[in-house]
């Protein structure tokens, strides 16, 4: 049985993501120091989305 999934639940993980993105994407230009690590956190979220989706869809 279908379970009827409203917008919300759908974009969701998407949302998420491009938030770390953008965040991984401000703090690389706007500093130094902690903010490059929080750079590579924000910036590694879609590589990593993207790993995974593709390790999924193999098994």
């Amino acid at each position: 049985m279908k379970q009827h999934r409203t917008l919300r639940h759908v974009f969701a993980v998407p949302a998420v993501i491009a938030v770390a993105g953008l965040v991984g994407l401000v703090s690389a230009l706007t500093g130094d120091g902690w903010r490059d690590g929080l750079a590579w956190l924000g910036l590694a979220a879609p590589v990593a989305a993207v790993l995974w989706a593709r390790a999924a869809r193999r098994s």
